[in-house]
């Protein structure tokens, strides 16, 4: 029920339809097709974006594929899905609207209750990580990036992760993300990889990071008195 709501709100607000085929590991990937005209009257589905790159390799591995025009489309796009992250991170009940607002509340608290409030207690540590003036949380996730804009928002998750602190690693894998992230932050900034899976343990090995395991509540629970405490 919640991932059907979650590609609801990826189709709906988030342009997944247009964008599924071209998808990009960061929101500002394309910006620099980006002319920075005035949206707030455009037509995004009288554009012409389909008609104007027809056939199935709309985009490629290697980033997208398309003309001048089809480019700027694209970066349009992920331009209006920034300006909607960012309107509606601590309101996404005013995004989906009345009706889907109180089916999302009852599969929150239904979810709190089957995993013994997992997401209360994720949500303490990303909110004190997030609350120290020389600190940031980045998300590294190998689901597409608009479905995962659109999970961040569902979980309540919006407030703690900055929609430029989130990467997909659907095209090019975790470790080449935390390459990339090292990049942006500089090699002196400290980095600490919390996660469960073996792909984010061996990037973190690979680039000398500390790796947290987090596969259960006493792994939380863990993390979240390490950070109180300032040991992190």
């Amino acid at each position: 029920m919640m991932e059907e709501m979650i590609f609801n709100l990826a189709d709906t607000h988030l342009f997944f339809n247009d964008l599924e085929d071209c998808d990009q590991i960061h929101v500002d990937d394309v910006s620099s097709d980006d002319n920075g005209q005035d949206l707030s009257t455009y037509n995004f589905s009288a554009d012409g974006f389909h008609s104007s790159a027809p056939g199935a390799n709309l985009c490629l591995g290697s980033g997208v594929h398309g003309g001048v025009d089809w480019m700027r489309k694209l970066a349009f796009r992920y331009r209006r899905v920034k300006e909607m992250y960012n309107a509606y991170k601590n309101n996404v009940g005013g995004l989906i609207g009345a009706p889907k607002r109180e089916t999302w509340l009852q599969l929150r608290a239904e979810l709190e209750a089957l995993t013994d409030l997992w997401l209360t207690h994720s949500l303490k540590a990303l909110t004190l990580i997030n609350s120290r003036p020389n600190c940031v949380n980045v998300l590294v996730t190998t689901t597409q990036l608009i479905p995962a804009l659109a999970k961040v928002l569902l979980y309540g998750l919006g407030s703690v992760f900055p929609i430029e602190n989130i990467y997909s690693a659907t095209k090019t894998g975790k470790e080449s993300c935390f390459e990339r992230i090292m990049q942006r932050f500089g090699r002196k900034a400290v980095y600490i990889v919390i996660g469960d899976g073996v792909e984010e343990e061996q990037g973190a090995k690979k680039h000398n990071m500390p790796f947290w395991r987090v596969s259960c509540h006493a792994d939380l629970e863990a993390l979240r008195h390490a950070l109180e405490l300032e040991y992190l």
